[in-house]
């Protein structure tokens, strides 16, 4: 029974904010007559509007909304993209805000990007690690090479969760110090949406607190099996 309880626990402190993410767009994504255009055609004139020329803004059929900093695009999904509710208008004034991050040169962003990019890297390696340690303990008869070995795949597998760190307060700065402000200020929400509008933004950052939470998890049960080796 304890076991049982730990592991519904763990599902639901990975897996919550996901499901809570979803579900919150879910939520507002009824369409509103009162919202004059699409999460697209706002994201374009945000753009234009601060002055941002060399981004585009496109549709992704896999329904991630996103700004890719190499391609200099704001990606969203097919809801978003046409849709004129309150999850679009929100999310696509967010992923705005990473693409001003990006346009004023902002630090966390950019040390984010290059931390993505070793990372990637340093997970490969730290994977492949991990699986030589039984291998090397073995053929050279010393737990210490097996224990180098796994030292090596933790750190690099521990890459992951320096890069959500850093990612937490970039989410929440494109939503609360950009997406918000700027929705506010220019009138593109009515008074009375403004709270579903926070929850919305709040969402959108928070999608990777899972990612966190996902990766200090893995890089735990590495630890364990390492101590039971």
């Amino acid at each position: 029974m304890n076991i049982l309880f730990v592991i519904v626990l763990i599902l639901l402190v990975v897996l919550g904010p996901q499901w809570w993410a979803r579900y919150t767009f879910r939520r507002y994504a009824a369409q509103l007559d009162r919202i004059p255009g699409s999460g697209a055609e706002l994201a374009q004139h945000l753009l234009g509007r601060f002055g941002v020329s060399d981004v585009r803004v496109e549709q992704t059929e896999r329904g991630t909304d996103r700004y890719d900093p190499e391609n200099r695009t704001v990606y969203l999904g097919p809801e978003n993209f046409a849709g004129r509710s309150l999850s679009a208008v929100a999310t696509a004034a967010h992923e705005v805000g990473h693409a001003l991050q990006h346009h004023r040169g902002e630090p966390m962003l950019a040390l984010r990007h290059r931390m993505v990019r070793v990372a990637q890297t340093a997970q490969q390696v730290g994977a492949g690690a991990m699986m030589l340690v039984p291998i090397a303990a073995l053929v050279t008869r010393s737990p210490v090479s097996g224990l180098a070995m796994g030292a090596i795949g933790l750190a690099s597998m521990a890459s992951a969760t320096l890069v959500h760190l850093v990612t937490l307060p970039v989410e929440l700065d494109a939503s609360f110090g950009k997406a918000l402000p700027i929705l506010k200020a220019g009138r593109y929400i009515e008074p009375s949406d403004e709270a579903a509008v926070k929850r919305i933004l709040r969402a959108a950052a928070l999608t990777y607190v899972a990612g966190s939470l996902a990766s200090l998890l893995n890089l735990a049960r590495w630890i364990a099996l390492l101590r039971r080796a």
